[in-house]
């Protein structure tokens, strides 16, 4: 075999992680758009209709995390190091894992209304997770692309800090003029949950970061 060909099958294999890695992110963006449309709903039946769909992407989630393990176990060579394409897949399945979280609480709690604050940190969520998958399709270029995905990375960082904003002015509100105690611990529950999910895609583009840098 030539020494071209047997490096293009390491070539090959190394390659075999990033569309694990799309389909994670892809994955994600649906249960952020689910999430997105239970924070909206009244309906206590659609939340918790919602909120059993968001599971199945949890269960497909742990799938494709498990997958990427196997793989990594098996590969000589990663396009990554190692330790990094482990701390990836792990925390972006804890951002799935906090959607989850985000959308049980709506479930089991049914507050009495959407609130638009809400709504809002929600729709973040769903934007982070869209610029989420915008850089696993940059995986295959990222040396050639380390500056665009940087900037992507700090786009879901001015996002957190969005959702810091919102979320402060809502519990700020909440504790003015809610009155009635049960509800008052839902929306408070509800609203740490959604923050916590906003926090951890932060963490999700800080772990991509790294790698970034230590390619470049």
């Amino acid at each position: 075999m030539k020494i071209d060909n047997f490096l293009q099958l390491f070539v090959v294999k190394e390659k075999r992680f990033f569309p694990l890695f799309i389909e994670s992110a892809e994955n994600i963006l649906k249960a952020s758009e689910l999430l997105y449309e239970q924070t909206s709903s009244e309906d206590p039946d659609e939340r918790r209709m919602l909120s059993h769909r968001i599971k199945e992407c949890e269960v497909k989630g742990d799938s494709i995390t498990a997958k990427i393990i196997d793989e990594l176990l098996q590969a000589y060579v990663t396009p990554f190091d190692r330790d990094d394409i482990h701390e990836l897949a792990e925390v972006m399945d804890t951002l799935l894992d906090t959607i989850r979280d985000s959308s049980k609480k709506i479930a089991i709690y049914q507050p009495k209304e959407p609130s638009k604050k809400l709504i809002e940190i929600a729709n973040f969520v769903k934007e982070d997770a869209q610029i989420l998958l915008d850089i696993t399709h940059k995986f295959d270029s990222v040396r050639k692309e380390a500056k665009l995905v940087d900037d992507l990375c700090n786009k879901i960082k001015e996002i957190e800090h969005n959702v810091d904003d919102v979320y402060e002015s809502y519990m700020s509100n909440l504790f003015q003029y809610e009155k009635d105690a049960i509800e008052l611990v839902k929306k408070k529950n509800i609203a740490q949950a959604l923050e916590d999910t906003s926090d951890c895609a932060k963490e999700v583009s800080s772990v991509i970061r790294s790698i970034v840098v230590k390619i470049g």
